[in-house]
């Protein structure tokens, strides 16, 4: 007997979603679901965005929250490596970064917004590919 595959949606679990936006031309150039908050993961997603998007030192700022794993050594040595300028919300203010706050409210305000949780990674992951292809 082939062995079962069940996915169960589990109460207090999460799933993170890293997305990277040009301010400037409003495109996501990048984004990943992880099961894990993780400065190594967004660090190699990080750099597969600077290489693909064919970027250069001294080229790009990087503003972000002030979550840890975008703060943490991890990510701050791939950005001094990579010539990328670190920016950071000022701490309890939500609306430093306006145009990714307007995406995530469109987010979640989407009519496909999910009312039940995903049921599994992938499951999370095509509707944030779906979401991207929308909003592009």
């Amino acid at each position: 007997m082939p062995p079962l595959n069940l996915a169960i949606a589990c109460k207090g679990r999460f799933y993170y979603l890293y997305l990277f936006l040009d301010i400037f031309s409003r495109q996501v150039v990048g984004w990943q679901v992880f099961e894990a908050e993780s400065g190594q993961l967004a660090s190699e997603l990080l750099r597969d965005i600077y290489q693909r998007e064919d970027l250069r030192s001294q080229q790009v700022v990087l503003h972000s929250d002030n979550g840890g794993p975008m703060k943490g050594a991890t990510m701050l040595a791939t950005l001094q490596r990579l010539g990328i300028m670190p920016s950071f919300s000022r701490p309890a203010v939500s609306n430093d970064h306006p145009y990714s706050e307007s995406l995530f409210k469109t987010l979640k305000y989407r009519p496909p917004y999910p009312l039940q949780p995903f049921a599994d990674l992938t499951s999370a992951r095509h509707w944030v590919a779906d979401l991207v292809q929308w909003y592009l």
